[in-house]
């Protein structure tokens, strides 16, 4: 096991379901060689320029989850569905362990979101006058679809790039998915929440202790969540995380990031309020 807190290896699946559960988020380090991180690293690059040459279909490339959408015509913070098109991505995000560590947390029927919504996602975040993303307020990814059944979920974040202050990093409140968070009915995108929303999300019914903060502020309790290369970072839906800014303009900090879930698949167009209010 590693010294550092929340960090477990291939075969430490027990220890770091307790920690997931105890805490809403965990740290799967070495079960991808570098080998296979530099070949998503190489394919998602390629799947980059591709979206940015237009070779490939538009629905690989996404204005969704941009501050400022213009700048897309010029680079490609996001390759949508990338699982599709990268066998590298595939395999990581199917390696047997990893399934077997998402069927722990989420029972044996757990499916991976690999055509749905956005599928799987290539994030090349940087704060330079290039990009349209740099950071990402609080939220839990429940908030995103609170009228859907496909609750709970595991999102995973496979770091091609490690993280620090300077290249930004995850920001978390450990224990908050244990909390019945309410519904965004003030979401900061504004985009409208469903009448249908059902007015909290969480593992218990417990109230949390103070409102979350619709945009950057410190919270009580939040911890900094770094990654090494390599890293496949999960998170549960209900926990309260946000991406803080990089200090450094020349940095970057790319990763592939999706979701197993334990509730129902979505029927076709029954979850495109995800895809809009997911940022």
């Amino acid at each position: 096991m590693s010294s550092e807190p929340g960090v477990f290896g291939p075969h430490e699946l027990g220890a770091l379901v307790w920690f997931y559960d105890m805490h809403g988020y965990a740290t799967l380090r070495g079960l991808l060689t570098e080998s296979d991180v530099a070949a998503v690293e190489n394919e998602c690059t390629a799947a980059q320029h591709a979206v940015i040459a237009g070779e490939l279909d538009a629905r690989h490339g996404s204005t969704v989850f941009l501050d400022e959408a213009a700048k897309a015509r010029r680079f490609a913070n996001y390759v949508e569905y990338v699982s599709e098109i990268s066998p590298a991505v595939r395999a990581a995000v199917t390696h047997p362990i990893l399934a077997d560590a998402m069927a722990r947390l989420l029972g044996e029927r757990a499916w991976l979101r690999a055509h749905e919504q956005f599928g799987v996602v290539y994030q090349d975040a940087r704060p330079g006058r290039e990009s349209g993303y740099a950071r990402i307020g609080w939220h839990s990814d429940w908030q995103a679809g609170p009228s859907l059944d496909v609750w709970p979920s595991t999102a995973f974040t496979i770091h091609v790039d490690g993280t620090s202050p300077a290249n930004g990093f995850l920001r978390v409140v450990p224990g908050s998915h244990l909390w019945a968070t309410p519904a965004p009915y003030r979401n900061v995108n504004g985009v409208e929440v469903p009448a249908t929303a059902r007015p909290a999300g969480g593992r218990t019914d417990r109230r949390p202790p103070f409102d979350m903060p619709l945009r950057f502020e410190k919270v009580p309790g939040e911890v900094a969540v770094y990654a090494e290369r390599g890293d496949i970072l999960l998170h549960d839906c209900y926990l309260w995380h946000s991406a803080a800014r990089a200090t450094d303009d020349d940095s970057r900090r790319r990763h592939v990031r999706g979701g197993y879930f334990g509730g129902a698949k979505p029927a076709a167009g029954v979850a495109e309020f995800i895809k809009n209010a997911a940022r």
